[in-house]
């Protein structure tokens, strides 16, 4: 059963931009927080940008004055515009849900990743 599937990477030149997207058909989507990950080559797994259900964001130090993380509850999608892209952005991007059930239980998926590659 998919929940999250991502779309959007691809190869661009250096200071190009790419919009992600991340479909999602788990349920409670709006209270779910939506968060981007990568995965750059010889470097461990990385939050690159955060967005709760009240659209709170977050972003790490890297991404946070290029990257913009949104979300369309009718949709059920998030979305994350990437724009100045450097080299250090490649990587396999992956888009994540965490909320908590009834039970404080965490509940979360994960998508298949999409590979964005920067060149210089």
């Amino acid at each position: 059963q998919v929940h999250l599937v991502e779309s959007g990477g691809g190869l661009v030149q250096a200071g190009r931009s790419l919009r992600l997207s991340c479909a999602s058909s788990v349920i409670f989507f709006g209270i779910t927080t939506m968060n981007w990950y990568r995965h750059a080559p010889v470097k461990e797994l990385e939050l690159v940008a955060g967005i709760t259900s009240a659209g709170r964001t977050n972003y790490a130090d890297s991404t946070k004055d290029r990257f913009t993380i949104s979300r369309d509850n009718a949709k059920r999608t998030a979305y994350l515009q990437m724009n100045s892209l450097k080299p250090e952005d490649t990587g396999v991007y992956y888009c994540n849900a965490y909320r908590t059930d009834g039970l404080g239980r965490s509940v979360e998926y994960w998508g298949q990743g999409t590979q964005v590659t920067v060149s210089s």
